[in-house]
């Protein structure tokens, strides 16, 4: 199992354009087979960082992810947004219980 887990921030002004591309991408990725969660959501300590969560069920699904038309779509939305920082980590799970 993997987890993608951080942040990326942008102009506060611009959340609304994120969050439009940021539902459909959402919505289609969780189609995507080994895609567990995959949620975007605002900061509300700090606006304009938004918290990005995913977990998949292999590197070559994830892989995968990366070339579908949803990403490729949701990329160009992103090139287009003052992204004042970023910062995404990747990490191999062993073991999932639930608390």
């Amino acid at each position: 199992m993997l987890i993608v887990a951080g942040t990326i921030s942008i102009d506060p002004a611009q959340v609304d354009d994120l969050r439009a591309a940021a539902d459909v991408m959402m919505a289609a990725t969780l189609q995507e087979t080994g895609c567990h969660e995959y949620r975007f959501s605002e900061s509300l300590a700090s606006p304009g960082t938004i918290q990005i969560f995913e977990m998949w069920q292999s590197e070559e699904e994830l892989a995968a992810h990366f070339e579908t038309p949803h990403m490729a779509t949701f990329r160009r939305v992103l090139e287009n947004l003052d992204i004042r920082g970023r910062e995404l980590h990747r990490y191999e799970v062993a073991n999932i219980a639930k608390m």
